[in-house]
């Protein structure tokens, strides 16, 4: 029971994530005004709060609960993936930054760097292969 659970907040945890790295992509412009600033700021916290559940649940079944650690340590499809979270989380770094410094703003228009927004867009494209790299690695690709 234990198992479901933690398998369960992993992929909740994988959804919200990427519903709001979604909402961030739709709302990044390269001119924002203080309300969607603002919008942006708690977003991104959200999306920094599913990271953290994401990366906790997923710790728990690597090394606490579900199948025995050797089954994911030995498979090198798990460590693309992990590699790829942990890209994906120093990617979001420069963004959250400037979300930051800015989501008090009173300016009316904001004007957005343009790595700001391609570093969204990239972090979309590579979080879109994670899946795709669970389904491998549970289907045992990448085992002996």
């Amino acid at each position: 029971m234990e198992e479901l659970f933690v398998r369960y907040l992993h992929f909740v945890g994988f959804i919200l994530l990427a519903s709001m790295l979604v909402a961030e992509n739709l709302l990044l412009a390269r001119s924002l005004d203080n309300r969607t600033v603002k919008k942006l700021a708690v977003i991104d916290g959200i999306y920094g709060f599913s990271a953290v559940v994401t990366l906790g649940a997923g710790l728990s079944l690597w090394l606490g609960v579900g199948k025995p650690a050797e089954f994911y340590s030995a498979n090198p499809i798990f460590h693309i993936k992990v590699t790829l979270f942990v890209v994906i989380a120093l990617l979001s770094i420069y963004p959250t930054i400037f979300l930051l410094k800015h989501r008090k703003t009173t300016a009316t228009a904001l004007s957005v760097p343009a790595p700001v927004i391609l570093i969204k867009r990239l972090e979309v494209v590579l979080l879109l292969v994670i899946p795709l790299l669970a389904v491998l690695m549970a289907r045992g690709v990448g085992l002996g």
